[in-house]
């Protein structure tokens, strides 16, 4: 009989309701808002961050999947309430994508330290962010027809300060937290 506990290539039950959790914490992220342009201020990025850092590479990325993907089947769990493919393909969509990848590169690079101190902790949410934000200019610059600049201008100037405090209390939770999750 195969083992419970672990399900195809060895992912636990665990850590797959762990993914699912932080589904669901980066969807309040996003009820939690300040409309300040074609993109909000959210609390979303904090949990990215947190999955990563908790969960590593693979279930931190998988959890931002389940949480886009339960998005485009139509759930309200996207910024202000709404769901559906159309958000995913509008001028916020990058940043959703990127939350996929920001989560996995995050995670891996964590990943490459046994035991990660505050400081790579936090360098990781850095460059987990930058990838966030490419994806995500890249998009809305298509989207909305913006040049690069003005992109980057309504895109990422206005949420440097506050992405900065939700990296710090990220990495503070992480080093209080990483050694007690066992997936």
């Amino acid at each position: 009989m195969a083992n419970l506990r672990t399900i195809g290539s060895g992912m636990s039950v665990r850590g797959m309701v762990f993914a699912a959790m932080f589904a669901a914490l980066t969807a309040v992220g996003a009820f939690i808002m300040i409309p300040i342009g074609p993109v909000p201020i959210t609390m979303q990025t904090l949990f990215v961050h947190l999955s990563a850092a908790l969960l590593g590479s693979h279930l931190g990325a998988l959890s931002q999947l389940i949480y886009i993907l339960v998005g485009v089947i139509g759930l309200p769990v996207f910024h202000g309430g709404v769901g559906g493919l159309g958000v995913l393909l509008g001028p916020t969509g990058g940043y959703l994508i990127g939350f996929v990848a920001g989560a996995y590169i995050t995670g891996k690079l964590i990943e490459m330290r046994e035991k990660p101190r505050f400081l790579w902790i936090a360098m990781s949410c850095v460059a987990g962010l930058a990838v966030i934000y490419i994806l995500g200019v890249i998009q809305l610059s298509v989207v909305a027809g913006l040049p690069l600049t003005s992109a980057i201008a309504v895109g990422v100037v206005p949420f440097l300060i506050g992405d900065a405090i939700k990296m710090i209390a990220a990495t503070f939770i992480t080093s209080k937290l990483r050694g007690m999750i066992k997936l």
